[in-house]
């Protein structure tokens, strides 16, 4: 995983965060759907890489 990679998708959980924050505070269950959504992704792709770096070994 390149550390730009890792990069995009940090990034992407915490602006994820901090729309899920805003949702809140803002009571914007619309905008704290995306942020979860955009959390999750995130994850899913830092979750997907560190797989495919375990089978390179």
């Amino acid at each position: 995983m390149s550390a730009t990679d890792k990069m995009k998708d940090k990034a992407q959980v915490v602006r994820g965060e901090a729309k899920t924050k805003v949702g809140r505070a803002t009571d914007d269950r619309g905008l704290e759907a995306d942020g979860k959504a955009d959390r999750v992704a995130g994850n899913l792709k830092q979750a997907g890489e560190k797989v495919k770096d375990a089978l390179k070994r």
